[in-house]
């Protein structure tokens, strides 16, 4: 199918717009509405090609425009504004600004990243409603002319759009709190002091920035060095605050327990008594620099992948046991050792890296080996970055994603 030629003809006028705010490309539907040609606007900023009336300088009509765009960049999620004024340049008369009423969507486009890439600023023009409101006459099909005030109607509208925008700036403000929740419960001090390695955290596009994956860097005596990572069940600000409970608490169980097994005994004893814990998985494990071991063991967890410098690879799943609290009895986790050589690199991962809906899971677990073994010779943060393009689900982020990438 031909995208480019379908969009050109599609009805509803739309541009689209970069991260920038830039105009990309637009249809002619647009043009018809607007009588601007993308060979006039193509590259411009938005609000050079619309700036404000200057014979009107109290309208908020292009503070209310930025106001829907940024939150769309910010939140993801598509916002209206309904009967919008907003005036014009008059393509006729140059200098001249011609008034227009619109209802105005913004739906955001993600990118592989996760990100908002581009917007579609839709706009639906209604600027011959609003004269017939004001003038308070309608033209009917027999040419005649009836009395048809609406300002009852119009009035709602205005309230709809007032509560809408309410509603988008509540959303936007409880998405940065749970953001701001979710970057402090990660908050792990000990990865200061290792260059070699890289964490990330990308949240699930339909939910808030709060979900319940995380990661967490141990430092312990001896030069030994603990990494966990884990995942609880479910979404938002309920499951990060269980998983700020649970992550806190293997923190201090990798401490003082002997060895990974240990410490996953204790935290599964710790999860039957918390709301919300059951099933959790949860993969710990220990460096040990100067035997060059890796001490692992994983509750229910996806098995991490060790990628050799030369290629070769081994899954870590030598020591897999269920999630967190879902026996009745209480039984020793397993353990187990790997030995790995300088230049190895381990990452660990949460399942929304790798699972899709439509495949099996060892097609994305095959994906993610494929990626390390193509990237294996970049510095930590590189790697990170580049598995997440390359693991990016082309249907959207459906799940949170934590990724621990630790160059041995």
């Amino acid at each position: 199918m031909d995208y480019k030629a379908l969009f050109t003809a599609v009805p509803a006028a739309c541009v689209v717009l970069d991260r920038d705010l830039r105009i990309v490309t637009l249809n002619e539907a647009y043009t018809e509405v607007t009588g601007r040609t993308a060979a006039e606007l193509a590259g411009t900023d938005f609000f050079e090609a619309y700036p404000p009336d200057p014979d009107e300088p109290t309208s908020q009509g292009a503070e209310a425009q930025r106001q829907g765009l940024e939150l769309a960049l910010r939140t993801g999620r598509q916002n209206m504004l309904l009967l919008h004024r907003f005036a014009i340049p008059n393509p006729n008369r140059p200098g001249e600004f011609e008034p227009r009423w619109w209802n105005v969507t913004n739906r955001p486009i993600i990118g592989p990243e996760g990100r908002v890439e581009l917007i579609v600023h839709r706009i639906d023009d209604v600027t011959a409603f609003v004269r017939w409101e004001r003038e308070g006459v309608e033209p009917v099909a027999d040419g005649e002319q009836v009395k048809a005030p609406r300002a009852e109607l119009f009035t709602r509208a205005r309230e709809l759009q007032e509560a809408n925008a309410r509603l988008q700036e509540m959303t936007s403000r409880t998405r940065d709190l749970a953001l701001t929740l979710q970057q402090a419960m990660l908050a792990t001090p000990d990865l200061a002091d290792h260059p070699e390695i890289a964490v990330r955290y990308r949240p699930a596009l339909r939910e808030l920035n709060a979900c319940g994956d995380w990661y967490d860097v141990v430092d312990l005596p001896g030069g030994r060095l603990g990494l966990t990572v884990g995942d609880v069940v479910g979404h938002g600000v309920d499951a990060a605050s269980v998983m700020g409970m649970l992550r806190s608490a293997l923190s201090a169980a990798m401490r003082v327990a002997d060895g990974p097994s240990g410490a996953l005994e204790t935290l599964g004893l710790y999860a039957r008594a918390q709301k919300g814990a059951m099933a959790t998985t949860t993969f710990a494990c220990q460096v040990y620099p100067a035997s060059r071991l890796l001490m692992y063991s994983n509750a229910g967890h996806l098995p991490p992948v060790l990628m050799r410098a030369d290629g070769s690879y081994v899954f870590l799943d030598g020591a897999t046991d269920p999630p967190l609290g879902v026996r009745f009895e209480h039984v020793p986790r397993p353990q187990a050792t790997v030995e790995y050589r300088r230049g190895d690199t381990l990452v660990m991962y949460t399942d929304g890296l790798v699972e899709r809906r439509t495949e099996d899971i060892d097609v994305g677990l095959d994906r993610l080996v494929g990626a390390m073994r193509g990237m294996r010779g970049l510095p930590p943060e590189e790697l990170a970055d580049g598995l997440l393009a390359e693991m990016a689900n082309p249907d959207g982020q459906q799940d949170d994603v934590s990724l621990m990438v630790t160059r041995l």
